[in-house]
Order: C-alpha cells, then structure tokens, then sequence
C-alpha cells in the first residue's frame, strides 16, 4: 500500500476535518506518515506490522468501549478499513526503513506549482557514473537514487528497446525486419537514427493525439441521457494528429485550441483546433429540447460551461477549479470568483456544427462576399441610397421591363369565394393569394373562384408560396413544409349563370419544380392516388402552368371555378397559393416564380423608389448567388457563436450574463463575474482588461495567453509531467490532471522544472521526446532487484523501466499489424465497428456481435474508430480504455478473469488469429519455419528450442491458428518490458 495514494484519499475526505493541521481532537493529526506515527491522547495510533492493536482501527470500526470514528456521516466502508489495515500492517517500526521514507511523504505546499519557473542547475554525476549520464535526465535522476543508496539498471537488449520505443512513439510493435536492421546496425548511432525514424513517422501522430483525446474526453456523440451522434467531431481528431505530426509550438497548439479563430484568422487548421472547447459531453435534453427561458435550460448552461472551464483548466493548467464552483477550493489557492470568472471565458459560446473554408483563399473570398452582403442589406429601405452602383439601377431597369413583358401575359384576378371541404380555414390576402390557417385536417380540397372580364383564355397558373407561418415556411402544411396535388379540376360559366357550368379540358401541365415520381403531369392523369409533390429541401416558392384544350370566355365575363383535391393524407396539403389566368397562345412556358421580396417591391411600390430599392436587391441577391457558388464548406463540432440555430437552441449575440453563484445554485446569484483566470498565479494578472468585453473571443484570447504567457509556470510544468506520464507509465508527479495539494507528490521536483522550463524555451515537443527517450533512464531494463525494491517498491525513483501493459487501442492495432490486416489510411470521418440496430430513440443502438470484422471499415487503427460515450465496445472496455464521458489522463490497467476472457474469446482475436495463419502458410508449407515466422511477428523473436517444439507439437494437434491465438493472449505480447 501507498501511503499518498490508497491512504492519504481516505484521511483527508473523512478525518482531516477534525485531525488535521488546522484542528487536532485529541491532539491526533492524521495528515502526514509522521504525525500519525507520534500519535495522540488515545496512544499509539498504529502498531507497526499488527493493525489488530492499532488505536485508528479500532476508532473506524467502533465498538462499546471505542466510539466510532467518524462521528458523523457513514462509516468507513470495509474496504476503505481493508487498505488501512493492509498499510499498517506493512509498516516497519523504523521510520528510516520504511517504504514511506524513501521519497517525500509530506503533502504538496499549497500552490507549488504556482510558484515561478527557473530552470534548475543539473547536478554533477560523480566520477563513477559520469559516462552513464548522457542527459540532463540522467544527472538529476542519478542524485536521488545515490541519495536513497540505490543504483540504475543496466541497459536493456535492442529487441527490448526498438519494442519499447515503437509502441511509446507510434503504439505499433517493430516488424522482425525492423528488428533485425536495428540489433544488426553496429553503428554507435543507430539507436538515435532509430528515434528520429519513429518521431517522424506518420504513425506518431495518431499515437500521441490518441493520448490526448484521453485527456480531452472526446468522442463522436454526445453522450448524457440522448446520446446523439457527432457527424462532424472528426475533424479536431485530424487537427490533433496533423499537430503533432509538424511538431506543432506547444504554445501555438494551446492557443489555437482555445482561441484559434480570433488569434488566426482565415487559418482553417487553428478553427477546427477549437474542436477542443467541445470535446466532452452535450446534454441535449437541457439545452435543446426544453424551454428556453426555464430554470433547468440555465443551469444545464452553466453544466456546459463548467465542462469547458473543468477541461481547459485541467488539460492545460493541472488545476482542479471545478471544486471551486459552489466554494473557495478547500486545498489549492482556487477562489469561486476564479471559477465563475472562468465561466465568464466561455459565455458566448456554445458546442455546435460550424461551417469553415479549408482553402485560405476561398476564406477570405467568402469573408469579402459577406461582408459586402452586410453593407448592401444595411442600406434597405434607406432614402439614400447613393452606395447603390450605376451598373445596378441599369440591371433594375431591364429587370422591370422584362417582368412587366412577361406579366402583362398574366392577370391575376381577385378571388369571390373560397371554401375547404374537410374544415381548413381558407384567408384572402392583400395580394390575391389565399393562406390556410386553422385547423389542419388529413386530406382537404379547396375550391376557389375568380371571375374576370377577359376572353379567349388559354391557361391558368397556380403559384405555391412560402409563408412565415406554415411549418418550415411551406409552401405546404405538412410537418416539414411538403405538398401534394392530387389533381386539379377546372370549370367555367358566364357571370350569373352558374348552372350552365362545364368542365375545363386540361391537356398540358408544366412546373418549375418535379420531385422524382411526383411531376406535375400526375395532378392532371385523373387517378387521385398520383399527385404533384413539394418536397421540403426546396422550402421556395414554385409555379406550374397548365393549358386549356380549348379558348375559354363569355362576352358577358367569366367565373372559374377552380378545385385543388388533396386526398394523400397525413396533413400533405397546400399552405399558400395564387391562381392567375393568361390569353397567350400554346405552347405555354413556365418561369420560376418572383420571390416575396421582389415581387412586393414590383406591385406595391411607386416607380421612383422602384429602381433604388430594386437595384438595391438585385445587388443584395447576386452577392448570394456569389457566396453559392464558392465550394462547399465543410464543418467541425466545436465551440462557437456561429451556428445555425435549432428552435430556442441559437447562438447569443454577445456573451451571456455570469454571475458567482451562492453554493453554485442559479437561483442564488451573489454577484457579476467578469472574466479572467487564477488570482494566486502572482506573475500574471487573474483578471483580463479587455477593449470590448462583449466580444466574446477576446476573452477566450485572453485566456490563451495567459496559458501561454513565458510567466506561466503551471502549463509548462502539466505538459512535461504529461508527456513524461506516457514514456513511464507515470508522471513525476502521478496526477497528470492535478498539480495541487491534493494531487500527487513529486518525486524528482528539479527534474520537472528542468523539463518543464525546456518546453516553455523551446516548445517543441518532439524534442521533449527525443531527449526523454535517449536518456539511459529511459534506456533501462525492466528487471526487478530485490534490494533495490525494499528501498523503493513502486520504483518512484527510477532505478529500472517500468514493465506497463499494453492500452486497449494498442492491443487492437498491434493485432490488426501482425495479422497482415492494419489498413494505413489516415484522417476522414471514423468507422463504425457496429451494426446499428433500428429504433426510434435519438440515441442509436449499436451491434457489435454481428458486425463484420473483414470489411474495409474494421481494419484501420483504433484512432479513428467512432467513439460511443454511453455504447463502448465492449472489449475495448474490458481492456480499461475509459469511459469518454471523463477525462482520463492516467489509465487504469487492470488484472481480471473477465478480461482474459474477453480477449481469449472475442472474435476479433480468433478471427485475426485466423488471418494470421493463413498468411504464415502463404509464405511457407514448412510447418516448423510457420511456427517462428509467427513467434518473430507476435513476440519480436525466434521461439526457443524448447518454445519451437512445444508450440509445433500444438499447432499439428489443434491447428495453427489456435496458436496464434495463444501467443497473442501471452504476457509477453500484452506487456512492454
């Protein structure tokens, strides 16, 4: 047991309170090895080696005589009794012996890592190892292991190294040709050729973003009770890996990640990087499918930005301000004004879809275009109108005249009398075009008639218009704005004599717009079962025209009766229309319809202000039409302000109202916060002075820049105890996430700050691996020495490598390499390894039993496999890849029945076990040659003699594959040495 890590938790969440620095009952501390070992009025707090005589377990278990400690709340659980019965027991009853002693047992200063950054002196090795430094690495970890009376390791074999390095830097095992290149390069730079290969190969930008989505929760759907998917997420995956590939300045990976669309304007790569802000969770329920206005949309607001503010400060800065959001942090120097002026960082922006250019030219271009489009629909309605060029009143001219020209062909008479048979409510308006309002029924037909003085008519025309207020703004009634037309029926008699009416033959029909299997030709074919159809795509006005056999026209007037059946069904009907009649002769044309703007500048308005205010949209629309035809844009799920709105879900024009929160209720607002960042950081100010504070990306800027500032000593300090995490499988300070009081203890703190004062000098984190993994600290074997472990259990101090099991992803990836069946693509949406089972939940249900393995999709690296927040697969969760709902800086590597069963019997590893196989009997029939070309590819090495014949003598017995499949469940292939 751990004193820091299983112990200390345990203390300081139940007993701290009352025995801790600030109080002592009973004259008992318990915040320290030490204090606990002096002990208090109730004698001695532990016995070492004998738990059973211990004063602590006898207050947690409680009994007549002992009351039970805590007094308050529940009881210590029994498992949290069982680590510390297991510790004391452990315990020695000499303090200089004990596991405790041989590394800082006290905790953290408050606000250490706060403290300015200077670059330590490297220590000097002594005569007897100063060929064994090669690195600063080296010298600082060397005097700490002198210091305990321990030594270094000596090097590990070359197989040992290249395995270890490729799966560090790229998570791919080494092929045996790269092996044998490697242990056969005799030159004395052969190991640093074989680390700059790996920085630069393409592979080490997938492994290191894979660490980093860890980090940043991320994932391709939204997670929480609606778990919808994330079309669009990908591209901050891409960015990652491209990032890291260039070796990307850590201090501009940082500030693109925050404030890329202020800070570079026009760099595509620096807004997708802001995929970062929305990374984590999306709770759809609250911030979308509720009221907007309602107590549960604000606090599901607030939810979203602690999830920002949470992930940034804890990615970048270590920091733990989350614990500040309902009170001042109990441990580190985190006030809740801090937190709330955090929250005020984040106000303006929300997690959604924004459209972006990936061509610089085409930005600007559609930047121009927008902002000439801006300046145009200012000057609506003005008198003035002087902007409007020459060249645009001379478009207008020729506009009127051709539309006059064409309308004079057309009258458009006012309608008499309108009626819906099946309870629609039929309404006249201003410009003789009818709206239905009211009820809407399944099915309907409206009649309508118009009576008009002109003869020799030969066509009528039936416009269907958007309105406002129809749902998708039509031109239909459907849900989504559609139509159908069953048919059309005309009539027609003089004025007055409605009993001599008779049908109108319609021969011909055109329109503007035919959706497929749904043409205008189907409303005049006499069988209600066809139909025009109006799909909700379109959601514009549209014509059709439709022509008479024969002239119709009475000298004495005509009325029209017009009917528009709409038996389809499921509220498929028409929302506005217009009926016009026209004297020209067949064949009759159709022209798309003037749009509701035009055509009310053309009938409502005097000629003088005609022109202008015409010239002025004909200028209005050629910029749109301009802007349509650039390329598509692409889109990235990120932290924006510039979304299309869905219902009250919509962008806020200025950066909404924060305020520090009495115990973090939004119904107990103390005060305004204004944004800004930590107070304690005495180097840089806490809170931003900004130009214009309701431009929101200001503050985020802001905030970038304050990470970034060479005056910030926390964010150099996190990334080199980040980085250096994943070459050790732990940090020098082994909460990545948390440098505070409460995170773990440092056990090479000069060594850290030398590190981290690199990054901040140089900011180039290829070096920072380079100069890691060259280390002869880093070079070292794995093997255990007895003696050396006595001292130094868990190997804080480094006097050997760590031996670290391979993650889930690596274990899947490093399958797919030796089966012959890893497909190298990078970048692009991700793939689906799962069938998606049909259901009417947002949330879709995954099929991961029956998904074939062999198609395209399930053969590239698990980087760019979709990431199910509440669906895992499953047997990538059972070999601990996280829950992406959290961040995992550190993951857990756990030892299980069920994981060995999972990977003994998933079907990925019997069916690659297959393909491996095959292709070992692909390249010889020799079944013994079969046997080592397997073991090279599995293990790295040829099988022992023993191994060869063990393994041939099975292989014959129960078939090649079940070898394969044996070897990929051994501890040799799951773990690095």
């Amino acid at each position: 047991m751990d004193f820091q890590k299983d112990v200390a938790p345990i203390l300081e969440s139940r007993c701290i309170a009352c025995h801790g620095p600030d109080k002592q009952r009973g004259g008992l501390r318990l915040d320290g090895v030490e204090a606990i070992r002096k002990g208090g009025s109730s004698g001695e707090v532990i016995v070492p080696t004998n738990s059973a005589e211990s004063s602590l377990i006898h207050h947690v278990l409680g009994s007549d005589e002992t009351p039970r400690m805590p007094p308050k709340g529940d009881p210590l659980s029994a498992e949290q009794i069982g680590i510390l019965r297991a510790w004391i027991d452990q315990q020695s009853g000499n303090a200089a012996t004990s596991p405790e002693a041989s590394i800082a047992t006290s905790p953290n200063p408050v606000g250490w890592a706060l403290q300015p950054l200077e670059r330590p002196a490297v220590p000097q090795a002594s005569n007897a190892y100063k060929d064994w430094a090669r690195t600063p690495i080296d010298a600082f970890v060397l005097e700490k292991l002198l210091a305990k009376g321990l030594h270094p390791s000596p090097e590990a074999s070359r197989p040992t190294l290249i395995r270890r390095l490729s799966f560090d830097l790229t998570g791919l095992p080494p092929t045996p040709e790269e092996i044998d290149r490697f242990v056969d390069d005799a030159s004395p730079e052969a190991y640093e050729r074989l680390v700059d290969r790996l920085l630069n190969s393409p592979r080490y930008g997938e492994r290191w973003a894979r660490h980093w989505l860890d980090v940043v929760h991320y994932a391709d759907s939204h997670g929480q009770d609606q778990d919808r998917p994330r079309p669009n997420a990908w591209p901050y995956r891409d960015y990652l890996i491209r990032s890291f590939n260039a070796d990307k300045l850590y201090p501009r990976f940082v500030r693109e990640q925050l404030a890329g669309d202020v800070l570079y304007p026009g760099d595509a790569d620096a807004l997708v990087a802001t995929g970062f802000l929305a990374a984590g969770p999306f709770d759809e329920s609250s911030l979308v499918s509720i009221r907007e206005d309602s107590i549960d949309r604000l606090i599901g607001q607030y939810l979203d930005r602690d999830d920002m503010v949470t992930s940034t400060m804890s990615t970048f800065a270590g920091m733990t301000v989350g614990c500040a959001r309902c009170h001042d942090h109990k441990f580190d120097p985190i006030t809740q004004d801090d937190y709330y002026a955090l929250q005020a960082v984040f106000a303006g922006i929300d997690k959604a879809d924004r459209a972006y250019d990936s061509d610089p030219a085409v930005t600007k271009q559609r930047a121009d275009l927008a902002a000439q489009l801006t300046l145009v629909k200012s000057l609506a309605g003005k008198a003035d109108q002087g902007a409007i060029p020459p060249q645009r009143r001379s478009e207008a001219r020729a506009f009127v005249e051709t539309w006059r020209a064409t309308e004079l062909r057309w009258e458009t008479p006012e309608p008499i009398q309108w009626s819906a048979k099946q309870g629609s409510i039929l309404k006249a308006l201003l410009d003789r075009s009818i709206l239905a309002v009211g009820k809407r029924p399944e099915s309907d037909s409206y009649t309508i008639r118009l009576s008009t003085e002109r003869t020799g008519l030969r066509g009528l025309r039936l416009d269907v218009l958007t309105d406002e207020t129809l749902p998708s703004q039509g031109p239909g009634r459907a849900e989504n704005g559609n139509l159908h037309l069953s048919e059309i029926r005309v009539k027609a008699y003089p004025k007055g004599k409605a009993e001599s009416s008779t049908p109108v033959k319609l021969i011909a029909a055109q329109a503007d717009f035919n959706q497929v299997d749904w043409g205008i030709e189907r409303a005049i074919d006499g069988d209600p079962v066809t139909a025009w159809g109006i799909h909700p795509a379109v959601g514009r006005t549209h014509r059709a025209v439709f022509t008479f056999a024969n002239p119709v026209g009475f000298a004495e007037g005509t009325v029209f009766e017009v009917e528009l059946d709409q038996v389809h069904g499921r509220g498929h009907l028409i929302g506005r229309f217009r009926l016009a009649l026209t004297g020209s002769s067949p064949p009759l044309t159709v022209e798309a319809p003037l749009e509701p703007a035009l055509s009310a500048i053309l009938t409502s308005r005097t000629p003088q202000s005609q022109e202008s205010e015409l010239a002025r949209l004909l200028w209005e629309r050629g910029i749109e039409r301009e802007l349509g035809s650039l390329p598509p844009q692409l889109k990235v799920y990120c932290g924006t302000n510039q979304y299309q709105p869905d219902g009250s879900f919509r962008p806020t024009a200025k950066p909404r109202p924060i305020n520090v929160l009495a115990r973090g209720e939004v119904s107990r607002p103390l005060k305004p916060a204004s944004p800004g960042a930590v107070l304690a950081l005495a180097s840089l100010p806490g809170r931003f002075e900004l130009a214009e504070p309701d431009q929101e990306g200001s503050r985020r800027a802001s905030l970038a820049n304050w990470l970034t500032s060479p005056s910030n000593p926390i964010t150099w300090r996190v990334i080199a105890n980040r980085v250096w995490h994943y070459h050790f499988g732990r940090g020098i300070v082994d909460t990545p996430n948390d440098l505070g009081k409460m995170g773990g203890v440092s056990s090479h703190p000069e060594l850290l700050d030398w590190l981290a004062a690199e990054v901040r000098d140089r900011g180039s984190l290829k070096a920072l691996h380079h100069l890691i993994v060259t280390s002869r600290v880093y070079r070292q074997s794995s093997a255990s020495d007895p003696t050396a472990a006595l001292k130094d259990a868990d190997n804080r101090l480094l006097w050997r490598m760590n031996r670290n099991r391979l993650d889930a992803e690596s274990v899947r990836d490093a399958i797919l390499l030796v089966s012959g069946r890893l497909d190298e693509r990078p970048f692009g949406a991700p793939d689906q390894h799962f069938l998606v089972k049909p259901g009417i939940h947002v949330t879709p249900e995954p099929d991961y039993d029956t998904f074939n393995l062999d198609q395209p999709d399930a053969r590239r690296r698990s980087v760019y496999r979709y990431i199910f927040r509440t669906r895992p697969d499953p047997l990538l969760e059972a070999l601990d890849c996280p829950d992406a709902s959290q961040s995992a800086p550190a993951r857990a590597t756990s030892m299980s029945p069920l994981q060995a069963l999972s990977l003994w019997n998933n079907k990925f590893t019997l069916r690659h076990a297959e393909h491996l196989a095959a292709l070992a009997s692909s390249w010889t029939p020799d079944a013994e040659t079969q046997v080592v070309e397997i073991s090279k590819r599995i293990l790295g090495r040829s099988p022992s003699d023993v191994e060869r014949k063990a393994w041939g003598e099975y292989s014959r017995s129960y078939g090649l594959a079940n070898l394969c499949r044996v070897l990929l469940n051994s501890s040799e292939f799951l773990f690095i040495d």
